[in-house]
């Protein structure tokens, strides 16, 4: 398992909703900056909590995601208010 901030620039990321992308940025934090393939590809804002699984260019091994408790207090956040 990898934490959503330890997943670097260039990595291949899986979302909660399927859609695949290249993260894009090396931040930390609540939400990445990703370059998604969905119906259309958009480089935007992704929350942290909806990325699933990350892929390691170098080694070509795929993480399961593990979300901090701040990521997960904001999903249950979110889902409390619709989201």
């Amino acid at each position: 398992m990898i934490k959503t901030n330890d997943i670097k620039k260039g990595w291949r990321v899986v979302l909660r909703n399927g859609w695949d992308g290249i993260m894009m940025d090396n931040a930390r934090g609540n939400t990445r900056l990703v370059d998604v393939n969905g119906d259309f590809r958009e480089t935007g804002s992704v929350y942290a909590h909806d990325i699933v699984h990350a892929l390691c260019p170098v080694t070509n091994v795929m993480h399961k995601v593990e979300h901090t408790p701040a990521q997960l207090k904001l999903k249950s956040q979110l889902t409390a208010m619709g989201w």
